[in-house]
């Protein structure tokens, strides 16, 4: 169960962060906060940030073997970075809707999951 709660952690924690990192271009682009100055922006990057954290930290904790979770640390890393950039595609395609998946990037994806089987594989 705890690797169940690990992945919705992780999931709910990237949905936060790329809305921090990429959603202040979004209210810039509709007018929102062009007028903001930049401190105002990080600070308003920060509090959606916050939530992220409060993800990604229990997820973390709740994952990690030698807290009773079922990944290693690198496996919570490759987990953490495949869902990133998947929550990343889909909130890109919601919020700008110019931007599209070409063949390279479902390649970079493809690659990926690689990376992922690889860091599960059997080490015997």
């Amino acid at each position: 169960m705890n690797g169940l709660y690990t992945i919705i952690l992780l999931i709910l924690s990237n949905v936060f962060m790329t809305l921090a990192w990429y959603g202040h271009l979004k209210l810039q682009e509709t007018g929102t906060s062009s007028n903001w100055p930049l401190i105002g922006v990080i600070v308003f990057s920060w509090m959606i940030a916050f939530f992220e954290y409060c993800c990604q930290v229990p997820a973390n904790r709740l994952g990690f073997v030698e807290n009773g979770g079922p990944f290693s640390l690198i496996q919570l890393k490759v987990i953490q970075e495949c869902i990133s950039l998947g929550v990343f595609c889909v909130i890109a395609n919601i919020l700008f809707q110019g931007t599209h998946l070409h063949w390279n990037h479902i390649l970079a994806f493809v690659l990926i999951i690689c990376a992922v089987y690889l860091v599960f594989m059997d080490k015997s």
